[in-house]
């Protein structure tokens, strides 16, 4: 294993104002890295409405009806820029790139007046602004690749890049949760299929953010305790779950899985976030992580469909409670057969799994 090193990054424009950001090598496209395109800013009137009831925010985004849905590979605008074809990556070759979304879900803009400033109507119809950011991040030029075929190298500079944007986005005003994930496969609701994820800085903390960090903190009430420190020792004490265990990160099906096929992965040393994880944890973690995902790959005999979600500590308010895991996690329980959410499960969140969680770790064990 090799110490990560550090990334260069490099920031240009593109045609409508949002930043692009290469990191890693990159060469210059046509015109010379910028966008040849004539982009209009876009038009976008994200909003929170408040569910008393349970307790979260809402987004209304009607603005992103018109988003880009399943273009053919000729016309991906997550490839490099060629002649004749300008891209949102005006870079003609590069490693990592993070741009801002064209159709984001929260505005980077604070209010302007069309009904998203604060204000009630009556007493628990709450409304708020929808600002925040929304990023995405493309893991390869190649369109034909994804996140399992890259090399540890390429995996860490990922990895600079989530570790950089959430530096960046955690300092924005009105930030109180960074969340970086990836969506794979059409099965999961991946509207384009070049290998990408994305990053989410709300200007509010999400509910399975809100919940977990309700349950560490009564658990503290309840044993002077951290819960996570010591649901990772149970796991790692009873070891019929773990998948992959190095120094720094231990890979592992939960006790309590709610998907066929799902694993968490954790540090040995508890942090807030990415950006409090040192050169060797990030490089184990590259090579524990693309380990996992080509075991998620060999087990039905077909790219898996997956959603791979980085849970960190709110910006503030918990910011010291809650511990940094990746959860991953496929909807697909045998080849050819989804796992569809049944009513129990939409309407009251009431998980069920066809696969025992010390099943699916043996499984995935044999795998490696």
């Amino acid at each position: 294993m090799t110490q990560l090193a550090s990334v260069r990054t490099t920031r240009a424009r593109l045609a409508d104002g949002r930043e692009v950001i290469y990191f890693g090598a990159f060469a210059d496209g046509p015109g010379g890295g910028a966008d040849t395109r004539a982009l209009a800013p876009a038009s976008i009137s994200s909003q929170a409405r408040y569910d008393p009831l349970l307790d979260e925010w809402v987004l209304m985004t009607g603005h992103r009806m018109g988003r880009t849905h399943l273009p053919p590979a000729t016309e991906c605008p997550l490839c490099p820029s060629a002649p004749g074809r300008p891209t949102e990556i005006p870079a003609a070759r590069y490693e990592v790139a993070v741009f801002q979304n064209r159709f984001p879900a929260l505005s980077p803009e604070p209010a302007d007046g069309n009904g998203n400033e604060d204000g009630h109507e009556g007493g628990l119809l709450h409304r708020a602004p929808g600002t925040g950011r929304c990023e995405v991040v493309v893991f390869s030029p190649d369109h034909g690749t994804s996140f399992a075929d890259l090399s540890p190298a390429q995996a860490g500079t990922v990895m600079a890049a989530w570790t950089d944007r959430t530096a960046e986005l955690s300092r924005l005003p009105g930030v109180s949760q960074v969340y970086c994930f990836e969506n794979r496969g059409a099965e999961i609701g991946v509207t384009l299929s070049h290998p990408h994820g994305q990053i989410y800085a709300y200007p509010f903390i999400t509910p399975r953010t809100s919940r977990m960090l309700g349950a560490v903190r009564a658990y503290r009430d309840r044993t002077g305790r951290d819960l996570t420190d010591d649901l990772l020792a149970a796991e790692r004490a009873d070891g019929s779950r773990i998948v992959v265990a190095g120094r720094h990160w231990t890979a592992f099906v939960p006790f309590a899985a709610h998907w066929p096929y799902e694993v968490h992965l954790y540090p040995a040393s508890r942090v807030s976030d990415l950006t409090s994880l040192t050169d060797l944890e990030r490089a184990e973690f590259c090579e524990i992580y693309l380990d996992v995902l080509r075991r998620f790959d060999r087990l039905f005999g077909a790219p898996a469909p997956y959603i791979a979600a980085w849970h960190q500590a709110p910006v503030r308010d918990g910011h010291l409670e809650l511990a940094l895991h990746l959860e991953l996690f496929t909807n697909r329980r045998a080849p050819g057969k989804l796992k569809y959410l049944a009513g129990t499960e939409s309407g009251m969140s009431a998980f069920s799994n066809d696969i025992v969680p010390e099943d699916a770790a043996a499984r995935l064990r044999e795998l490696g």
